[in-house]
């Protein structure tokens, strides 16, 4: 099979054919990035690099028997401004369909955000198919919703029942899934600006005898206080673990952070008395020895509490790749693709689609 992937980034979609079992003759990458570039060769030395998505007619390729891709995606997002068409990096969805008009492949996967609908149209008439919405939450700790068009049939995976507890190194959190991570998340050193812009997820640990608003976490598993036991700070936001959640989605620029939160208040005000901490945390610090089990995540300590954000060997867990398979660059870098990167797992789940569509009986696998 010959794969062209367009913004091919560090090479998600090799990973994904691999784990579908498709066998791969020639997988020709169209990408800029030098650092993704670097992680691709390092883990896939066969793959053929291509460079700029926008100078495709000087390409010599072969037939063609999928092109995938995930143009990207910021003028689009409802996090971003919005821009759609009107930003550039958008306009190379346009890219996208003059490559498959002079290839002609007899596949296509497009992947993007979710959107407003007049844009999500423009891209839907184009490409003549309806979009399948799935969210990664079904195959991993992150809830991360995703457009995907393509010209054979897609169902929806089965829910695999995977929670942040299942892919945190160590420490404590309060939901199951994580926000969505994005290439953003390694600019962040003070807890403040995670909390008062967006929910962005922490995990934390205990320093000073396992002790935190009113509770005592044990090896055994959380208790109330006893009696003698001396409350926290911290007790007026009642601080415990919930670990059957998501993360939310892995975007570009802010990988996730896991906090904990209070059983018994609703969401909406755990959120605000966590501003209200932050506000008065200007004794919110980083540490010097931040080191997670060398991941190279920074400690922030806060009344004998260590926070920190989720390592890259964790992003890469949420996105459903193999540990440490971004580690050939630097931290910052490897936030940044992994942000932009798909969930493995659900690209390999709708090349599994592909394989078994009765429709489209494929010589290919």
């Amino acid at each position: 099979m010959n794969i062209l992937s367009l913004f091919d980034g560090m090479s998600c979609a090799r990973i994904a054919l691999d784990r579908a079992g498709v066998k791969v003759d020639n997988y020709y990458a169209a990408e800029v990035d030098k650092y993704a570039m670097k992680v691709s060769a390092a883990n896939y030395p066969d793959i053929i690099q291509l460079g700029d998505v926008t100078k495709w007619r000087e390409w010599d390729l072969p037939e063609i028997d999928l092109i995938i891709g995930g143009s990207p995606c910021q003028g689009f997002s409802f996090a971003g401004k919005q821009l759609a068409f009107d930003d550039p990096r958008s306009t190379l969805f346009f890219e996208f369909v003059n490559i498959m008009e002079h290839v002609k492949p007899k596949y296509f996967i497009l992947e993007n955000v979710r959107m407003q609908k007049e844009h999500e149209d423009v891209i839907t008439k184009t490409l003549g198919v309806e979009p399948v919405c799935i969210n990664s939450a079904l195959l991993s700790a992150q809830n991360r919703v995703r457009y995907y068009w393509a010209n054979f049939g897609i169902t929806q995976p089965k829910d695999k029942q995977i929670f942040l507890k299942d892919i945190i190194e160590n420490g404590f959190v309060d939901t199951g899934k994580s926000y969505c991570i994005d290439a953003c998340y390694h600019k962040g050193g003070d807890l403040n600006q995670y909390f008062n812009k967006s929910r962005r997820q922490v995990v934390f640990n205990l320093s000073d005898n396992n002790r935190v608003a009113g509770v005592t976490i044990t090896s055994e598993g959380i208790r109330p206080y006893q009696k003698d036991e001396r409350k926290s700070e911290l007790s007026e936001i009642g601080i415990i673990a919930f670990p059957e959640s998501k993360t939310s989605a892995m975007i570009t620029n802010h990988p996730p952070k896991v906090f904990c939160g209070k059983s018994n208040i609703s969401n909406r005000q755990m959120n605000k008395n966590i501003r209200k901490l932050c506000e008065k945390g200007k004794a919110l610090t980083s540490s010097s020895s931040g080191n997670m089990t060398g991941q190279g995540c920074t400690i922030i300590s806060h009344n004998n509490i260590n926070y920190r954000k989720l390592a890259p060997l964790e992003c890469e867990r949420l996105q459903t790749v193999d540990d440490n398979f971004t580690a050939h660059v630097s931290n910052t870098q490897r936030y940044r693709m992994l942000g932009n990167g798909f969930t493995v797992d659900v690209i390999a789940h709708i090349l599994g689609c592909l394989h078994n569509d009765k429709i489209q009986q494929s010589y290919l696998f």
